[in-house]
C-alpha cells in the first residue's frame, strides 16, 4: 500500500477485520437476541450497517447524536444508556417523534429525574421505555440495588408515561488480566443483582430483562443466557483490551499512521502524534503500541507531538512512516473526522465519524 498518499496522523480501518470481529461477537453470545453492541467506539454509519448486515438489530449508545445516527440508519431498537437531563430529555423526545419506526429507550437511576422525564413525556404525549441503571460497584452511575431501587421501580411501573423495560448494569471496574479472576469478580458483583431481583419477585413483580457489561466483562456475561450483552470496543479492538482480555479473540481493526517529523537529539525522534490524535488518558507508555518499532519508548507528549526515545535513532529518518495500534481506540476515534478504509492494501474510501459531533440534526 502506498502510504505516502495518506496524510498523518490518520486512522486506517480494515472492513474485513471489522466483519470478522462482528462475527466473533455473535459467536460468543450464540443468539442475536442477546447482543446489543454499543456504538460509542466507531460512531459511524458504516459500522452500524456492517453489524446490521450480520443480523444485529439492537444497539446501545451514549449520546443523542449516536442515537440519531442509529435512527438515520434504520436501527430497530436503540438504548440511550445515559440518563437524560436538561434539554437532552427534549432532544430524546424529538428523536422519538422524528423516527417513529425505531424503538427508543433510556436509563434512569434517580427518582426525581424519572419524575421529570415522565412529566416531559406527558406533555409530548408519548410513552418512553425505561431501564433502571443499577450500580454494582463501579460507582460511576446507577442506583444501589436496595430498597430505594425497589421504590424507583414501583414509581416507573406506575408512571403514566414511562414503561419499565428492564435493568441496565455496567461493570467496567473488572479489568483483571486473568480472565478467570475477572469472571469471578463479575459474578460476585452480580450477587447483589440476583438478591435484588428476588426481592422484586417476592413483591409479585416479574423477573426483568437484564442488559449487562461492556467489553472487558463481555466474555463473562456472554455465558449467561439470562441477559443481553453490550460490548463496544470489540468491533475495532485495541492494544489495551488485547492485553487485559486475552481470552477474547478479536483483532485490532484500526491502525494509526504517523510520521517522524524531527530528530531533536542523538537518542530521540519526534512523531506527529499528539494529544489531539491519540487518546492520552493513560500513562504515557500506554497510548500507542508500535508492533514493528518496539525499540521506541515514549517520553513526552504534547498537543501535536509524541517524543520517543530509542537506542537506534540512526535507523529513523524525518519523513519515515510508522503504523501503530492505539491502546484506547474509543476516544482516539472521536479525535478524527474520518477513518480511511483499506481493502486488499488499497484505499477504498472514507468512513465519516458522524457521531463525534454533539449534534447531527436534533
Amino acid at each position: 500500500m502506498n502510504l505516502e498518499t495518506i496524510d498523518s496522523p490518520a486512522l486506517l480501518v480494515y472492513p474485513a477485520l471489522v466483519r470478522k470481529n462482528i462475527a466473533e461477537m455473535i459467536r460468543m453470545v450464540s443468539s442475536l437476541d442477546r447482543l446489543r453492541p454499543h456504538i460509542k467506539t466507531h460512531k459511524t454509519a458504516e459500522g452500524i450497517r456492517l453489524m446490521q448486515d450480520q443480523g444485529i438489530y439492537k444497539f446501545k449508545c451514549a449520546t443523542i447524536a449516536e442515537a440519531e445516527l442509529l435512527a438515520i440508519n434504520n436501527a430497530k431498537d436503540i438504548l440511550l444508556a445515559h440518563q437524560p437531563a436538561g434539554i437532552k430529555i427534549d432532544r430524546l423526545i424529538k428523536l422519538i417523534q422524528t423516527y417513529p419506526f425505531s424503538l427508543f429507550s433510556t436509563i434512569a437511576d434517580d427518582f426525581h429525574q424519572a419524575e421529570r422525564i415522565n412529566a416531559k413525556c406527558n406533555e409530548a404525549g408519548i410513552i418512553l421505555n425505561i431501564y433502571i441503571d443499577l450500580n454494582v460497584g463501579m460507582n460511576r452511575t446507577g442506583i444501589l440495588p436496595d430498597e430505594s431501587a425497589i421504590d424507583l421501580y414501583e414509581f416507573i411501573h406506575a408512571a403514566t408515561h414511562l414503561k419499565f423495560s428492564g435493568l441496565h448494569i455496567y461493570d467496567g471496574q473488572h479489568r483483571q488480566a486473568n480472565p478467570i479472576e475477572r469472571e469471578k469478580a463479575c459474578e460476585l458483583a452480580f450477587q447483589k443483582v440476583y438478591t435484588w431481583i428476588e426481592k422484586l419477585e417476592q413483591k409479585g413483580y416479574a423477573c426483568p430483562l437484564i442488559i449487562a457489561g461492556g467489553s472487558p466483562s463481555f466474555s463473562a456475561h456472554a455465558k449467561k443466557i439470562d441477559r443481553e450483552c453490550s460490548p463496544g470496543t470489540n468491533i475495532f479492538w485495541d492494544h489495551g483490551y488485547a492485553t487485559i482480555c486475552p481470552e477474547q479473540h478479536f483483532t485490532p481493526a484500526v491502525h494509526i499512521v504517523t510520521r517522524v517529523i524531527s530528530k531533536p537529539s542523538s537518542n530521540r525522534v519526534c512523531l506527529d502524534l499528539g494529544h489531539k490524535a491519540v487518546a492520552s488518558e493513560n500513562e504515557i507508555t500506554k497510548r500507542v503500541y508500535f508492533p514493528s518499532n518496539t525499540d521506541l519508548k515514549p517520553v513526552g507528549q504534547s498537543e501535536e507531538h509524541l517524543v520517543m526515545e530509542t537506542e537506534h535513532a540512526e535507523k529513523y529518518n524525518v519523513g519515515d512512516i510508522l503504523i501503530g495500534i492505539p491502546y484506547h481506540i474509543c476516544p482516539t476515534v472521536a479525535l478524527h473526522e474520518t477513518l480511511i478504509a483499506i481493502e486488499n492494501d488499497q484505499v477504498i474510501g472514507e468512513w465519516q465519524v458522524a457521531a463525534r459531533k454533539r449534534k447531527i440534526n436534533i
